[in-house]
């Protein structure tokens, strides 16, 4: 495995891996069984030997444990890694209960996500979403303050609109905006992307195989227990259809002798200097795939097929990106 190439995370922000490394699926969350901790500890220090340096985590990520699980494994080697961090969800017994974006309790879960993971600083702090239970001002004005008293570094925003990253972006410059983004996925196109790019934030773009629908091994109809049957896109009619239009870029992936899942995130990294593709791993046997993922070029004709048989609306039915 080679070194992964830097980007600046925006146009004035710190200078991080162009594939970030998303932690979640480290832990048992959504009620799922969580993974092996001596590998995943072991998958990101060896992101980290290969200069992926960034982590994304959240402080409601198994309420808690993937945060810990991240501390382990930068114990030692603070300097190495650039910490993201959502915050804002609240649940119980694996149940969404709703957002908490109260100053008060933003002031409160920093504190504890700092003594999880073991340092003094966050380095990207965001709230998971925006609802208007309480004011943007707010919430971002108190991201701003932690910031002034160093507990941040830089600001980010997840999964919110145009007018709400206008809106955050002119209460304190944000840094980078955490949005699903795939072949699949392409509704932020219209506006929330160029909106990005004018005001120079960068794009951490998750979700690039689109909840698995993109691997080329999904197959209908999906086995009981998948999380994926929640969602109208792998229902029915509606997943035969995808799994048809999901044959193309199989194929491609076949002529130029990768998978489909590289060529899904290396669509993502071909989309701007600016966009980070995150992509979830929890074990070291994934990081030279996805590395290789990011040297993958696309002829004009080759993109033109992908972004021609991938138009909005060419996957059809919708899942939570699309609330």
């Amino acid at each position: 495995m080679t070194t992964i190439t830097k980007i600046n995370l925006g146009q004035n922000g710190p200078l991080v891996s162009k594939l970030g490394l998303g932690c979640m699926r480290m832990s048992p969350v959504w009620g799922g069984v969580g993974s092996d901790e001596s590998e995943s500890i072991a998958t990101i220090q060896t992101a980290l030997d290969h200069g992926i340096n960034f982590l994304n985590t959240g402080d409601f990520y198994a309420a808690g444990h993937n945060e810990l699980l991240v501390g382990k494994a930068i114990k030692g080697r603070r300097d190495d890694a650039f910490i993201s961090v959502k915050f804002g969800a609240i649940f119980y017994n694996n149940q969404w209960l709703g957002l908490d974006l109260r100053p008060v309790a933003i002031k409160n879960f920093i504190n504890y996500s700092l003594v999880r993971l073991g340092i003094d600083t966050i380095d990207l702090y965001q709230p998971c979403r925006l609802d208007n239970s309480v004011p943007v001002e707010d919430v971002i004005g108190t991201v701003a303050d932690l910031i002034t008293e160093g507990k941040v570094r830089y600001l980010g925003v997840s999964e919110i609109t145009a007018e709400q990253l206008r809106q955050a972006h002119s209460v304190h410059p944000v840094t980078a905006l955490e949005i699903g983004y795939s072949l699949a996925d392409r509704q932020i196109e219209s506006d929330l992307l160029p909106t990005a790019k004018e005001l120079g934030i960068g794009v951490v773009a998750f979700a690039n195989t689109a909840e698995g629908l993109l691997t080329g091994e999904m197959h209908a109809p999906l086995a009981a227990g998948s999380y994926q049957h929640h969602f109208p896109r792998f229902q029915g009619e509606n997943l035969i259809q995808n799994l048809a239009t999901v044959e193309v870029l199989k194929q491609m992936a076949r002529d130029k002798g990768y998978t489909a899942t590289q060529l899904a995130i290396a669509w993502v990294n071909a989309q701007g200097d600016h966009i980070m593709p995150l992509v979830s791993m929890n074990r070291r046997a994934r990081l030279s795939e996805n590395m290789e993922a990011m040297e993958i070029g696309f002829t004009p004709e080759e993109m033109d097929v992908l972004n021609t048989h991938f138009a909005p609306g060419a996957i059809v039915g919708g899942t939570y990106l699309q609330r």
